[in-house]
């Protein structure tokens, strides 16, 4: 079709009412729950095989949720997996909407940073190991139940750990076997054991916006199907 003929037809379709189409909500607008903050973090692969996709951050502000920030992002190395099927040590990134607890980091946390934030020392350790009454959480020192085999020691993960976000996942009544440890953190070399994560740059953008006040989730899933975020 010709261009002129184009734009004919585009304007016969505005004089009968039709008009361009509607833009779609943003994503957060078409989710059944967010959590019930006013900040939200979304993180979204293609498909559930998927290794990177995107990490956007949301202010919900007058009624209206608006994007306040984007970035690449890595999943696990095996992709993602519904979080109430997950098995612990599988490679996968939990789906699902979940709470962010506190921040750490070898480094220090950027200026402006509200969160709770907790700096690693050379004893800090995030329990992993499924027989000891630490696990899925931060132990310092490592407990004497807690084997140094079934833990992660943070400080030697000075990339990836130079500034995280706790990922409430399997945490407030943890599940032996689902999975511990699973964080928002700094890119290593490429997709994670589990997690999510983003540029360092990006996680200290995120650190300084977000606001425990406000109530932010991470809400992790697919652009489709079972696992897709419209469907949380």
């Amino acid at each position: 079709m010709r261009p002129g003929a184009v734009a004919l037809a585009v304007s016969s379709l505005i004089a009968l009412g039709a008009g361009p189409p509607t833009p779609s909500p943003p994503l957060p607008a078409r989710m059944a729950d967010t959590g019930g903050g006013t900040q939200l973090i979304t993180a979204v692969a293609p498909k559930r095989a998927s290794t990177t996709g995107t990490v956007t951050w949301w202010d919900r502000t007058d009624g209206r949720w608006v994007k306040r920030g984007s970035a690449p992002a890595r999943f696990g190395a095996n992709g993602l997996v519904e979080g109430a099927r997950r098995t612990q040590g599988t490679n996968t990134t939990p789906t699902g909407l979940y709470g962010l607890p506190y921040a750490f980091g070898i480094k220090a946390a950027p200026r402006g940073t509200a969160y709770t934030y907790r700096r690693v020392h050379q004893d800090s350790w995030w329990c992993q190991d499924n027989g000891s009454r630490s696990y899925n959480r931060w132990s310092e020192p490592r407990a004497a139940d807690c084997r140094a085999a079934e833990s992660e020691h943070l400080i030697t993960y000075r990339a990836q750990y130079a500034h995280a976000l706790v990922i409430g996942f399997n945490y407030e009544r943890p599940v032996r076997g689902r999975g511990a440890g699973i964080f928002l953190h700094v890119n290593g070399r490429g997709a994670t054991a589990g997690c999510v994560s983003v540029s360092e740059e990006a996680m200290r953008r995120i650190l300084v916006w977000a606001d425990p006040a406000r109530r932010p989730h991470i809400a992790v899933g697919t652009q489709s199907g079972s696992t897709a975020l419209t469907r949380l």
